[in-house]
């Protein structure tokens, strides 16, 4: 029995049907968007929009009009997937109300903060540089421990040391904080009037669940 040929796929049942292949050139504009989630969906990364422009062989305004129309098709399909926009470019993470699902069939708990840990976060990210005293200060606590877990957890980082007596360490959020939050960069961290909104919160409350972006597909 002959092979079929190169450009064939196999469909379900048996059945076979032309491929159309672009080698060599941009997608289509009818495949743009597609190509688009193909190559995020393929990378477990992050892909800046200049790689996606080089791969795509487009130039960067076409690929970041795809990106927009791939973030409408995900909304408003009610995808389990939404494109994010980190640090270094984009990627395809879970819907955040699929952390329980997700958890489960990858066998990981949801990563959960407590209301201790966000302050101690929250300080850094916005006095960064800053020194374990200053944060101590502001908290009015000693945040040694938390400190160190989140260290540990990598959303924070020794960044220097201060020109205080000493010459105590200082430090700053990694770039796993701005992954974790959905940010681009420190600039889209909310400002004070955000943080008026929650002062009605429960200071005692329980841990929050971290997934307000998902996880990495």
């Amino acid at each position: 029995m002959s092979q079929p040929p190169d450009n064939l796929i196999e469909l379900p049942f048996g059945k076979a049907a032309p491929e159309e292949v672009f080698e060599g050139g941009p997608p289509p504009p009818d495949l743009r968007v597609a190509a688009v989630e193909a190559c995020l969906f393929a990378n477990p990364g992050v892909l800046s929009t200049l790689q996606l422009a080089v791969a795509l062989r487009s130039d960067e305004p076409t690929v970041l009009s795809s990106l927009e129309a791939l973030s409408h098709k995900l909304v408003s399909s009610g995808s389990g997937l939404r494109l994010v926009q980190v640090a270094e470019g984009w990627q395809l993470r879970t819907e955040a109300r699929m952390a329980p699902w997700v958890a489960a069939i990858r066998g990981t708990k949801p990563f959960k903060l407590s209301r201790a840990a966000l302050e101690t976060l929250s300080v850094i990210a916005y006095r960064q540089p800053v020194a374990k005293a200053v944060v101590d200060e502001i908290r009015g606590v000693d945040c040694g421990g938390v400190l160190r877990m989140l260290l540990e957890r990598g959303l924070v980082r020794a960044v220097g040391r201060s020109d205080e007596p000493g010459r105590p360490l200082t430090y700053g959020t990694a770039p796993l904080f701005l992954h974790t939050f959905g940010l681009r960069s420190l600039a889209d961290l909310p400002n004070l009037r955000d943080f008026r909104a929650l002062e009605s919160d429960d200071a005692d409350a329980g841990p929050i669940n971290v997934l307000p972006f998902g996880e990495p597909r």
